[in-house]
């Protein structure tokens, strides 16, 4: 495992129940890699949820979808990891069903077993979270219902 790994790592599993920790170990990760798309996301992710700083969190959010961006253009990278980072950015904006769309294009592109279930499992939260806001609609249509009765 790389360095840069472990921090992003100890990061992802601080957030959000310890943000000090978080922001270390974001920190080291990022001297090794500046421009690595889950940190650049997961700092964006601080500002937005925690610090409320949306101008902050739209510019990390947008220099990752850069790097995504020209990631793909480049000959013999994996296609599907990338993808699977696009679907990650989407997420995180809450933009699900675009998310899935970039899902199926790692998986398109996946070449490894062993790699489809880290795909599944991204998914299989995405989806989730789909879930989760179809099941907050309805309930909300009979709160109105019910204002209205009265």
């Amino acid at each position: 495992m790389k360095t840069i790994d472990k921090y992003l790592f100890q990061a992802l599993d601080n957030y959000p129940f310890w943000l000090e920790g978080t922001i270390e170990s974001l920190d080291y990760a990022f001297s090794y890699d500046p421009k690595n798309t889950m940190i650049l996301c997961l700092y964006g992710r601080i500002q937005a949820e925690q610090l409320m700083n949306y101008e902050d969190a739209k510019s990390y959010f947008q220099e990752a979808q850069k790097l995504i961006d020209f990631a793909l253009t480049i000959k013999g990278i994996n296609k599907s990891d990338i993808y699977v980072k696009k679907a990650v950015l989407l997420e995180v904006q809450h933009n699900f069903k675009d998310a899935l769309k970039e899902i199926k294009q790692a998986k398109l592109f996946t070449i490894q077993h062993d790699y489809d279930s880290g795909i599944s499992e991204v998914e299989k939260r995405i989806k989730g979270k789909m879930d989760l806001l179809k099941k907050k609609k309805p309930e909300k249509k009979k709160k109105d219902s019910k204002k209205k009765s009265k």
